[in-house]
């Protein structure tokens, strides 16, 4: 959008705009208009991203004036927090609400120096993997890229002083390839010195697998990491779980992987569920091992995390054991998921966009 147009929309909003959704050049002509310099730019970050401002009179080097216009045109949160919870892990689960109503949830987990942070790119999904809480409602819309970062900051802010996120796993509500645009935006933020500093290698982006969107996250040349949710060795029994599968198939998902790898460098992880009595019994194992033969990839085994609503169950450890045993000797680098936030509904596939799931 052109600075006037930014400005225009700016002068003509009924309710404060959040300073987040203003790009940095939007940003400095309005301090400009201001008689400000643009240095300014870099303090206003500065108290959002590292000095934790929750409120623009925080900001005790800006001048009285502008902090005072700067409170009356933005405010530094869209969304807020309904609900928090802590697992006997200390995961934490926020219940986040939106500036229109909907809900969304993100998770903060904790391992040795990890500070990790799982978010959302949607209201909901319409991808109706049949295991997952998080599309049981469908999808409402897409968030907007200072939403997605918002969720980064009061992920970020519930850490000590001092402490600081260092990893991002597009885990959460939503399928992030069909909101690619926002969730790069957002990224690029959350990579960038002067935002939370970290490092592209250290963030994490989960997919059902949308070969085209999958190459123009390769095409961005940047060192994210790919996971590609695949659940089944076959296209029939993936069908089954992931219904948009039939109209893609898991040959067009894995030519996309390795076109990722070619332009990246960086290797794709297979994401793997494990429902009892449907994808976990050896012979599923064998059959992937002999899919994935020849990849430079890697296999994370999720065992399934219960969900109310849904009649699956969670295998047997020994299944998953055996299930990863066979992998490794076949060839194949392969690990089983630890288990984060279960006492909370903050584990994998159980994330919602309701009060009651929190």
């Amino acid at each position: 959008m052109e600075n006037k147009q930014s400005l225009q929309v700016l002068a003509n909003q009924p309710s404060k705009v959040p300073i987040l959704s203003l790009s940095k050049d939007d940003l400095t002509h309005w301090l400009t208009q201001c008689q400000q310099p643009a240095h300014r730019l870099g303090q206003i970050y500065q108290w959002i991203f590292d000095k934790r401002a929750t409120d623009f009179s925080m900001m005790s080097d800006l001048p009285l004036f502008l902090r005072e216009e700067l409170a009356k045109k933005f405010k530094i949160f869209s969304i807020e927090e309904a609900v928090q919870k802590i697992a006997q892990d200390d995961t934490r689960k926020l219940l986040l609400k939106l500036s229109d109503g909907q809900n969304i949830e993100c998770v903060l987990m904790k391992e040795d120096a990890r500070r990790t942070v799982c978010i959302s790119t949607q209201v909901g999904c319409a991808m109706g993997c049949v295991f997952c809480a998080s599309g049981i409602d469908g999808v409402i819309r897409n968030l907007e890229a200072h939403e997605i970062m918002e969720q980064m900051i009061l992920a970020r802010n519930l850490l000590p002083l001092g402490d600081r996120l260092t990893h991002i796993v597009v885990m959460g509500m939503g399928e992030p390839m069909t909101n690619l645009e926002n969730l790069l935006t957002a990224l690029e933020v959350a990579c960038s010195p002067k935002g939370l500093g970290l490092s592209a290698r250290h963030i994490t982006i989960s997919t059902v697998g949308i070969p085209q969107k999958i190459r123009k996250l390769a095409e961005c040349k940047k060192q994210y990491h790919l996971a590609v949710s695949l659940h089944a060795p076959n296209d029939e029994l993936r069908t089954q779980i992931i219904p948009t599968n039939k109209k893609i198939g898991i040959q067009e998902i894995l030519t996309a992987s390795d076109d990722f790898f070619e332009l990246t460098g960086r290797q794709v992880t297979f994401e793997y569920i494990l429902l009892g009595g449907v994808n976990d019994l050896p012979a599923h194992a064998k059959e992937l091992s002999a899919l994935l033969a020849n990849r430079k990839a890697h296999v994370n085994l999720i065992p399934f995390n219960t969900v109310t609503d849904l009649p699956f169950k969670r295998p047997q450890q020994a299944s998953v054991e055996e299930f990863a045993r066979i992998l490794k000797k076949g060839g194949q680098s392969a690990t089983i998921r630890k288990r984060k936030g279960a006492d909370i509904d903050a584990a994998c596939g159980q994330l919602r966009r309701t009060v009651l799931a929190s």
